[in-house]
């Protein structure tokens, strides 16, 4: 796990990464006016989950790998992690409940063979998010890693909490 602060905005802004494979740990906005849980919300919400896919899918491909399809397991427990760390304002790939990553993907549902998160807070946009993530070197290796098949991806007010989930199922 990494954190680091962008220094080139005002703003409070870290990122962190984790990665585990199945035998060991490789190295590794919404609109502000929107009301949480309110349909402009959940639309906004949507909208970036989708944007950050696509950016993922973009720099994979510049790698050689395959594109990440949607899973709708991963982005449940990537939104439900966002929303954890939004509702106690702590960025970390703790869950409140002192849940791992790997605890809150299976919770969701997911058997998997790998997976690798990244979170981030303070970012206020897709593009900036990315951006962040792809200038961290653990954080891009979780984006580029070709074993990773699906991804899902959370978002959450206030203070623009994110969460990318990656994996490769059993």
């Amino acid at each position: 796990m990494s954190k680091h602060r962008n220094s080139t905005t005002h703003r409070k802004i870290a990122i962190a990464t984790l990665a585990v494979a199945a035998v060991g740990i490789p190295s590794a906005a919404m609109a502000q006016s929107a009301t949480a849980g309110s349909p402009a919300a959940t639309s906004a919400a949507a909208t970036d989950q989708q944007e950050v896919v696509d950016l993922v899918n973009s720099e994979r491909s510049k790698a050689g790998c395959e594109p990440l399809t949607v899973n709708e397991k991963l982005t449940k427990a990537a939104q439900d992690h966002s929303e954890d760390m939004a509702a106690h304002s702590n960025m970390s790939h703790t869950g409140s409940d002192g849940s791992s990553p790997g605890d809150r993907i299976e919770r969701a549902g997911y058997s998997w063979s790998t997976y690798g998160e990244n979170v981030a807070y303070g970012y206020e946009s897709p593009k900036s998010v990315m951006e962040g993530w792809m200038s961290s070197p653990g954080h891009k290796a979780n984006i580029l890693n070709c074993d990773f098949k699906e991804i899902g991806v959370g978002v959450a007010q206030p203070g623009h909490y994110w969460t990318q989930d990656f994996g490769a199922a059993r």
